[in-house]
């Protein structure tokens, strides 16, 4: 594919102008060509990425690939959720499943409109919405640009890691040169030099995670991103991950009545490293260690986990070191709840709360086993 642009405007004599071509040598600047040779006919690719410095073509060479309808540029309704508004008549586990798989896990983040998101989570959420419609070609303008580069790197990672599991291909125009080394590329044309590369021989980097046994002095840091508002574990052990001594991800551990099972809970990563595969790796390696019984009771037990994360309940039926043991579609009784609530008001001493209580609603709450490496 053979892709020439050729811009021209007035060539300006104002005074300052001919100053500005006097003092520079410039003869004029009302001329743009660039000619670029991309053999990208075939279909034995998936992602290309176009980078280069601000004005140095890569928006025209966008348009020129396939035409300026490729360019994906959505729509947002502004009275819908993200969750009603992607693929409106698609499916749901479809919808929450792309948003996961770009690091957009955030469940209060589902029920917002697009318009008070953050640039951070608009970017997530136009590469979920991207990866649900997956059209046959797409062009990408100013990938990543106006968010920041922790979020740039694991988002295009992220995403190029769903969109692989696609049937399109999608064209990245970004000025960053960061993004390659996550987004693994099939071929890249950088407009500063003219260079095309096929293919992308630098590994994507590595997260260096390092895990902490804790309390829950840590835990007003994650607790706004949690999805459930709940009291503290009783008698819990706490977990923290830090990447260059960034807080990154929570688990609480405590134990089911007898020591004989281990209980993880408030599990919790932070938005900027949604979609890297730190979580699931973090609690794989917190519960390994109460498997071997690295544990304040020293005793091996193995660990359940319960959630209603639809994206995080599929990452665990796939992992070998998990088995699935439950799945309840309502919450527990609510009068036994309201019951128990009062119970406890009266041995505190403090007014009755009422028909105060939790359950009776439709929550599908699945529970998993860890198993660990068993042979």
């Amino acid at each position: 594919m053979k892709i020439a642009i050729h811009h021209q405007c007035s060539d300006f004599s104002s005074y300052r102008a001919e100053r500005v071509k006097s003092l520079f040598n410039v003869e004029s600047g009302a001329n743009f060509t660039l000619d670029a040779d991309l053999p990208i006919d075939g279909n034995d690719w998936k992602i290309g990425v176009v980078v280069g410095p601000s004005g140095s073509g890569k928006s025209s060479m966008g348009k020129k690939l396939w035409g300026e309808e490729a360019i994906y540029n959505p729509a947002w309704p502004s009275r819908k959720p993200l969750v009603d508004a992607i693929a409106p008549k698609g499916k749901f586990d479809e919808v929450t499943a792309a948003l996961s798989s770009v690091g957009l896990g955030s469940v209060p983040t589902w029920l917002r409109p697009y318009h008070v998101l953050s640039n951070g989570e608009q970017f997530r959420a136009n590469l979920a919405r991207l990866v649900v419609e997956a059209p046959a070609r797409a062009v990408l303008d100013e990938f990543s640009s106006v968010v920041d580069r922790q979020i740039a790197k694991i988002g295009a990672g992220a995403f190029a890691k769903a969109w692989r599991r696609t049937s399109g291909q999608v064209v990245l125009l970004s000025c960053h040169y960061d993004i390659l080394d996550w987004v693994q590329p099939d071929w890249v044309f950088d407009t500063a030099t003219g260079k095309f590369l096929r293919g992308w021989d630098r590994p994507r980097p590595r997260i260096d995670v390092e895990l902490w046994e804790t309390n829950w002095q840590h835990w007003p840091f994650f607790e706004p991103h949690h999805y459930l508002k709940l009291p503290k574990m009783i008698a819990a052990t706490n977990y923290v991950a830090t990447v260059d001594g960034q807080l990154v991800a929570h688990l609480g551990v405590s134990t089911r009545p007898g020591l004989i099972e281990a209980r993880a809970c408030r599990l919790v990563v932070m938005p900027e490293w949604q979609g890297a595969g730190v979580g699931m790796r973090f609690m794989d390696a917190v519960c390994e260690l109460w498997l071997q019984g690295q544990n304040r009771y020293t005793k091996p037990m193995r660990t359940l986990f319960h959630t209603s994360h639809p994206g995080l309940a599929s990452a665990l039926r796939r992992s070998l070191k998990w088995t699935q043991v439950s799945g309840k579609l309502v919450g527990e009784s609510r009068a036994r709840c309201i019951e128990s609530v009062n119970r406890s008001a009266q041995r505190k001493g403090t007014e009755s709360t009422g028909n105060a209580g939790y359950g009776g609603h439709f929550r599908a709450v699945q529970g998993f086993r860890y198993l660990g490496d068993e042979e």
